[in-house]
């Protein structure tokens, strides 16, 4: 199982890739071994805004459905559109080309209260 070493973690199992005053945000290999294969993501309308922990959308399983929690505060500026027609990818490809959402943040501090990697592999016993 992978945990890039450059993103940050929530305890509600998504990634933040911090590039300046931008993120882009996910689900972790983890979360996406969990809830199984991925069918449908469900994902919020370019210039929403969101604060830290709130729901922004949800994921689609064959068996659940679960909610994803924005793990930083921001405006949406784009979604991954390609997730329209290959949810999957989320399953195959969770860091790069299941991404889900990039937002521009409105409070950057934030992302200090994040999860490093190894803080988040001991989280879910992959440590």
């Amino acid at each position: 199982m992978q945990f890039p070493n450059d993103y940050k973690y929530s305890k509600e199992h998504t990634w933040a890739k911090i590039e300046n005053e931008a993120a882009i945000i996910g689900i972790t290999e983890f979360a996406q071994s969990e809830l199984g294969e991925i069918v449908y993501v469900d994902l919020p309308a370019i210039g929403k805004k969101f604060t830290k922990d709130e729901v922004f959308g949800s994921v689609e399983a064959v068996k659940t459905t679960s909610d994803l929690f924005i793990p930083v505060s921001g405006e949406i500026t784009e979604i991954n559109t390609a997730l329209k027609d290959k949810a999957d990818l989320v399953n195959s490809n969770p860091y790069t080309d299941g991404w889900m959402i990039k937002v521009r943040l409105s409070n950057p501090s934030e992302s200090n209260m994040l999860l490093t990697s190894d803080d988040y592999q001991k989280m879910v016993g992959a440590d």
